[in-house]
């Protein structure tokens, strides 16, 4: 079991010990996605497995914020963004912007990429060290923009 998986299971306990419903709504949420993955494969998800059902999780988050906000709503854009900020306890600190370029720059002078043509060997190489670290749609347009002006 990852050590992320047994981090949820444990924090549940606590929640239910403290009666505290929201963050324990969030946790089991999290903790039915990661068994869930891992009864579709029938495996035992390692590490990085787990952080990209995280990862997942989170954008599936962000997306509701953006659809809700601009229905109105929001008291659901609250909602999500209070789960956003439970499951992102989990996940590994986050990389500044600096640091983002840094890789982007690393992984296309490493893959040769010229053009976008050539954005799925740069994808190939950033995501690994980005999972669960960056926001994957703001990387890729980052991606994007510099491999439009190479």
């Amino acid at each position: 079991m990852s050590q992320t998986r047994q981090r949820v299971l444990d924090d549940i306990k606590t929640a239910m010990k403290a009666g505290d419903k929201p963050r324990l709504a969030t946790l089991r949420l999290v903790s039915a996605a990661i068994k869930q993955k891992e009864v579709d494969e029938r495996i035992e998800l390692d590490e990085p497995a787990t952080l990209v059902i995280l990862d997942k999780l989170m954008k599936q988050r962000r997306e509701s914020i953006s659809q809700y906000s601009s229905a109105g709503r929001d008291d659901l854009v609250a909602q999500e963004q209070s789960e956003i900020e439970i499951i992102q306890d989990y996940l590994p600190t986050a990389l500044t912007d600096e640091e983002i370029a840094t890789i982007i720059n690393d992984a296309v002078n490493e893959s040769g990429a010229a053009s976008v043509k050539d954005m799925g060997k740069v994808m190939a190489l950033v995501k690994p060290r980005m999972q669960g670290r960056a926001d994957m749609s703001v990387v890729s347009k980052t991606i994007k923009e510099r491999l439009n002006q190479a």
